[in-house]
């Protein structure tokens, strides 16, 4: 992590120079001269840097050498940080002056005397120049520091090495030998592969099937492929049989050669070795095993694969394994890819046994077969783990060398880390510098933790992982790593977003997290018993996660001791434990380094004014700490601040009015704060905000008022998700002409609650939606509580919605033609008591003359359709004539796969259009009339749904 930091430091010192260039310097003396040194023997070191790494492991010298060089470039970090908060918080001074004059009139401001005002001037400007010179011999001091480490490094010796050039660790060479009475499991993954070997017509329009297998190092799929490869059903089949181990880098030619055996040419020309495995192929189906793929060049793959679909018979086969999604993508093969995920626990024993019990009776297998499961739980499907293990305990003989085992760091032990995390190191290896930073801070969190991809980024962020180039976005970058790593099967259990289809949430498998932690383990430390473990650390702890919980259930200090020593270099501090009675304010004064502050969920009721004082933070998170009614003013203070949550604190009524003051927040989560009447107008002068989650908007309020109003909405540029909440009454139809959204490009989902909210004395809110005006862009909507005949009239324009929620429409009598939309897959219809009937309308059909139709298309890409709590419900009918003729081409819900309805007490009939439908669930509950008329075999219904495969009705 060093390389990084210092890559990082690199770019602020030279936009520390630039900005000194610019007429910075005379204000900050001499420290241009200090910057450009300090700048050029961190580059000298940056040079040796990857020798340094690999010498550290054997000499301890080397080791703390590195650990002092970071020290240093973190302190510079902190230095230059605090650099740029004095001049973010130059910028709000100057907002605010600017404010304050705005609003004084005229003639008072010519009474102002000279004298008061070049009082306040000196004094503003004596103070600068202070804080300017400590800033300039902090950084002299920092300079003299790395000039002596930097000749340390000239004693050392180290050789100069290119970027991006080192030792990585060997990767294991592989063959198509297995000895199948040794292998556990897969059968179930071996019958698919080999179904999809054998099988004919499964070719794509290229003409050649390829069939990745991919999953994380150590899951088995090369013997996965071995098991395939020598398969009696697969020899018989394939005329020719080639296995390759690729690894890295991908070497057309060697590949190639190996393809062609003993007829391989001698030459090293690319176009001689390709011609001579096209004649080793030629008219034969095939199978190409190529094992441990790790490029995603596709121009190295196309130079391969042409000849291959050319001169290969029909049938032919390539079956790759690989680690990296980007490999799978470069192929085109995701629809035949098998994804490995973790061994069932009965197989990993029976691996375990195999390699601990090799050559011993049964009986003694039997005496450890309590121990024997519970170290094995310890693999969490790993089969590679379970192997290691196992060949641990083979000379291990008596029950007390078991246990000891069994209750220690079992990673920690050379022989098993060397064996299990040898292929994590070559992934490892394998990643950007960034991407690695991002990764090792996966090590702060306890196991099992379920990581959310936008906080995830979030925190990146708040550490400066996401450097980036031009005017990339971070948040960008960050989806890029975050992508990268999931891609690299470091992330697992995956759940994606309904709406973006992006991921949303995922886990670290428990080895992965071992193995991040090991490279971790001094800097890193996530502990129940926060006393004995970080004084053992001391100062080398920077990223803390307490664990702790009381015994009896009682609320406990934070923190739970007095050695706040130890605490002066933490940059993030976690805490998932007991309920806190209370924050010491002296303990927050500890933590000056500190970028990322997580006190979610532990119970604490008010925050110490004290935390202003801590202005490196960029990442709060408060959230679901349900009794905390207000936040200090002093927050506001922390200029560098880009998130902070407050998502859940159900008794939170206000926030700061200084809000305005936050110069780089760009997330804000105020979600379910049940009593927070409103968000203050300062949030305006946010140019950085990107997310609100759920915006609390006051309507028909003076304009001096701090509350965010209608009106302001037209100045916030949100992206993602949002909620928008109407309160009050709307006097003014000119709030209502600035309150237009359509310039919100990267909004793609919103929902409207209009509950609180009316227009003019009236209890219709259609006035108030048709002024929203969204943007086309927008994928998904929920409107809650409209109380307007019909829908918004921006609503049919939205062409990209693909997800429609429409809840309490409480005057609604018919339908929007939500028929028209052309990418609507999900639609939820909810609570609207004066609805009676569902028909054309619905479809799109409005004008007589389009009930004559031949040829048209409704609901073209809708998957799913629940209907709820409609009380007053009585007909749901086609609403088009002709639609069922054998020459008709009038489509209606083609795609259609579940439809729920509950709670619709009064409807009888289902649409005759069902019959044709391709439905796959059905799910009636609470419909007594229809219920009835739906029986198997004899309700009037009945004959519209009997092809549906799974049919529920309650």
């Amino acid at each position: 992590m060093v390389d990084a930091i210092i890559s990082m430091l690199l770019d602020r010192l030279s936009s520390t120079i630039y900005e000194y260039i610019d007429g910075e310097v005379k204000l900050v003396l001499d420290a241009k001269k200090d910057v450009e040194e300090f700048a050029g023997n961190l580059r000298a070191i940056q040079a040796v840097l990857e020798d340094a790494e690999q010498r550290q492991v054997k000499d301890g010298s080397v080791r703390i050498w590195l650990d002092q060089l970071k020290d240093i470039s973190l302190q510079m970090v902190d230095v230059l940080d605090e650099w740029n908060t004095d001049m973010l918080r130059q910028q709000v001074e100057k907002q605010e002056r600017k404010g304050e004059n705005a609003h004084v009139p005229e003639k008072k401001k010519k009474k102002v005397t000279f004298s008061v005002f070049s009082s306040c001037f000196c004094f503003r400007k004596t103070k600068e120049v202070i804080f300017r010179r400590d800033i300039a011999s902090k950084i002299k001091d920092l300079n003299g520091k790395l000039s002596r480490i930097n000749e340390q490094r000239q004693r050392y010796g180290f050789q100069h090495t290119e970027r991006g050039i080192q030792e990585l660790p060997e990767r294991q060479k592989t063959s198509s030998f297995v000895v199948v009475s040794e292998v556990f499991g897969r059968e179930k993954e071996k019958d698919i592969l080999i179904t999809k070997l054998l099988s004919n017509g499964r070719e794509d329009r290229r003409g050649l099937l390829i069939i990745p297998i991919l999953g994380m190092g150590g899951m088995g799929k090369t013997t996965l492929a071995q098991l395939v490869y020598n398969a009696d059903k697969v020899k018989a089949y394939f005329e020719k049989r080639v296995w390759v181990c690729v690894s890295d880098p991908f070497d057309e030619i060697k590949i190639a050669k190996a393809i062609c055996g003993d007829n391989a040419p001698n030459s090293n020309e690319l176009d001689d070795a390709l011609q001579h495995m096209s004649t080793s192929l030629e008219g034969k189906r095939f199978l190409l095993v190529l094992d441990d793929v790790w490029t995603h060049d596709r121009k190295k793959w196309e130079n391969l694969r042409a000849p291959l679909i050319q001169h290969g018979a029909h049938g032919s086969r390539i079956l790759v394994t690989t680690r990296k999604h980007e490999v799978v993508d470069m192929m085109r093969a995701e629809n035949e890819m098998i994804n490995l995920g973790e061994l069932r626990e009965e197989y990993c024993l029976s691996i375990f046994n195999h390699m601990a019990f090799a050559n011993t009776e049964v009986d003694e297998s039997k005496a450890f077969e309590d121990i024997s499961k519970d170290i094995v739980k310890k693999c969490k499907g790993l089969p590679l783990a379970a192997k290691a293990l196992g060949g641990l305990m083979y000379n291990k003989k008596t029950r007390r060398e078991w246990l000891d085992v069994l209750n220690s760091k079992i990673w920690d032990r050379e022989e098993v880390e060397q064996e299990v995390f040898q292929p994590l190191f070559v992934s490892y290896y394998d990643l950007a510098l960034a991407v690695k930073c991002c990764l090792l801070y996966c090590a702060c969190f306890p196991k099992d933790h379920e990581f959310e991809r936008d906080e995830l980024i979030n925190l990146w962020m708040a550490q400066d992982y996401l450097n980036s180039k031009g005017n990339k976005d971070e948040g960008e970058v960050g989806q890029a790593i975050f992508d990268n790593l999931v891609a690299r099967s470091f992330f697992q259990d995956l759940k994606k977003d309904n709406v973006s289809g992006k991921i949303t949430h995922c886990k670290m498998h428990d080895i992965i997290h071992d193995f991040v932690q090991s490279l971790t383990k001094d800097e890193c430390l996530i502990t129940e018993d926060v006393d004995s473990e970080i004084e053992g650390l001391g100062v080398k702890v920077r990223y803390l996660t307490l664990t702790f919980r009381s015994k009896h259930g009682e609320s406990l200090p934070l923190p739970p001791s007095n050695a706040y020593y130890n605490y002066k270099n933490l940059r993030s501090l976690s805490y998932f434990g007991s309920s806190i009675a209370k924050i010491d304010s002296n303990f927050i004064l500890q933590l000056k380094c500190l970028r990322t502050l997580n006190l979610s969920r532990c119970g604490i009721s008010e925050v110490p004014k004290e935390i202003g004082e801590l202005i490196h933070l960029r990442h709060i998170d408060l959230s679901q700490n349900y009794d905390l009614k207000i936040l200090p003013d002093s927050i506001c203070e922390l200029y560098n601040l880009y998130t902070l949550r407050l998502d859940w604190c159900l008794s939170l009524e206000k926030l700061p009015d200084n809000m305005g003051k936050l110069i780089s927040l760009k997330h804000l989560y105020v979600q379910y704060c049940r009593k927070l009447e409103y968000l203050p107008k300062g949030i305006l002068r946010l140019k950085k905000l990107k997310r609100i989650d759920e915006c609390v908007v006051v309507c028909g309020e003076d304009e001096d008022r701090a509350a965010l109003q209608m009106g302001d909405l037209g100045v916030l540029n949100l992206e993602g998700s949002l909620i928008i909440k109407l309160k009050g009454n709307v006097k003014d139809e000119r709030e209502l002409e600035k309150a237009q959204l359509w310039h919100m490009k990267k909004l793609f989902h919103l929902v409207i609650d209009s509950e609180d909210v009316q227009y003019k004395q009236t209890r219709s809110t259609v006035e108030i939606l048709n002024a929203l005006r969204l943007h086309e862009n927008l994928e998904s909507l929920d409107i809650f509580y409209h109380s307007g005949t019909t829908c918004p009239n921006w609503m049919m324009s939205l062409h990209n919605l693909r997800i429609v929620l429409l809840y309490e429409w409480s005057e609604c009598k018919f339908l929007p033609p939500l028929g028209k939309l052309p990418y609507l897959e999900k639609l939820t219809l909810s609570s609207m008591e004066k609805l009676k009937k569902i028909g054309g309308e619905f479809l799109g059909i409005v004008d007589s003359d389009e009930t004559s139709l031949t040829s048209s298309s409704f609901f073209p890409k809708l998957k799913q359709l629940s209907i709820y709590w409609m009380s007053a419900l009585e007909e749901w009918e086609v609403g088009v004539e002709g639609w069922n003729k054998e020459d008709s081409e009038i489509s209606i819900m083609p795609c259609l796969s579940s439809l729920e309805i509950c709670s619709c007490k009064g409807i009888k009939t289902l649409p005759d259009f069902l019959c044709k439908s391709k439905l796959q669930d059905l799910f009636i509950f609470d419909c007594p009339s229809l219920s009835e008329r739906c029986k198997h075999g004899s309700g009037e219904e009945w004959p519209k749904i009997s092809h549906i495969p799974n049919i529920k009705i309650s």
